[in-house]
């Protein structure tokens, strides 16, 4: 049984990044898939690229050897279920210890975020490319398609994925994904204490029980947390890079 090397902590969100293009030594790729289930390689075989097929391998490689970081299980030995809404959890009875994690992904970053004890969601976007502002006219809320209106032309791009990017993190968090109505939620980029989300009442949550970070990874990938802190203080996010060696 693999002992683990790192302690969670109530008070920390841990997030592990990591970068496929950068990651391509056959036997250290091979090494990552003997880690899979075999539905897992099942479903890294039939993306049609290959880069798609590289990042679904490394992202839930990366998964299992972070789990085994904190957890005395081996990485292979993860069984994983999903809920009613397709979000990626952990199968009954595997560990005590009560884990909630959250995988992302997009061109040239994969994303692990963990937590011990609160609800976590995690989204990447690359974007060096331009933003479907469609989206953000007919889906956000009003004040976000107004601010983005308004926004001058050459940072519009970058406001709608920070605006994503944090729906995105929100919404997994709350395991709907997308089941979760965009516009019944807003945020406010502007607030010099970070994001900070209203929400409906309909959708039965309460705004101060969330904690948001939004960071750019670099030039070209945003990176948005959604922590469910509850009355506590804000967790601590530390951010983790994988290295390019077999572990």
């Amino acid at each position: 049984m693999q002992q683990p090397v790192e302690t969670l902590s109530r008070h920390r969100a841990e997030i592990w990044l990591a970068r496929p293009p950068e990651i391509g030594d056959p036997q250290l790729l091979e090494h990552y898939r003997s880690l899979l289930c075999p539905a897992e390689r099942a479903r890294e075989r039939a993306f049609l690229q290959a880069a798609d097929r590289r990042a679904y391998l490394i992202t839930h490689a990366l998964l299992r050897t972070v789990l085994s970081r904190y957890c005395p299980r081996r990485p292979a030995d993860w069984v994983f279920h999903t809920n009613p809404h397709g979000r990626p959890e952990l199968a009954p009875g595997q560990t005590s210890l009560p884990i909630d994690f959250n995988l992302a992904h997009t061109r040239g970053l994969v994303a692990c975020a963990l937590t011990l004890g609160h609800a976590i969601g995690i989204d990447c976007e690359c974007t060096d490319r331009p933003a479907p502002l469609e989206v953000a006219e007919h889906f956000f809320s009003p004040t976000e398609a107004a601010d983005l209106a308004r926004a001058p032309a050459r940072a519009r791009d970058r406001r709608f994925f920070a605006y994503w990017t944090l729906k995105e993190a929100y919404s997994k968090a709350r395991g709907l994904g997308l089941c979760l109505p965009l516009h019944a939620y807003s945020f406010d980029l502007d607030d010099p204490q970070g994001p900070r989300i209203a929400i409906d009442p309909a959708l039965h949550d309460h705004p101060a029980h969330w904690q948001f970070h939004l960071a750019a990874e670099d030039p070209d990938h945003l990176l948005a947390i959604a922590v469910k802190r509850g009355q506590g203080a804000d967790l601590e996010i530390r951010t983790h890079r994988i290295a390019t060696r077999r572990p």
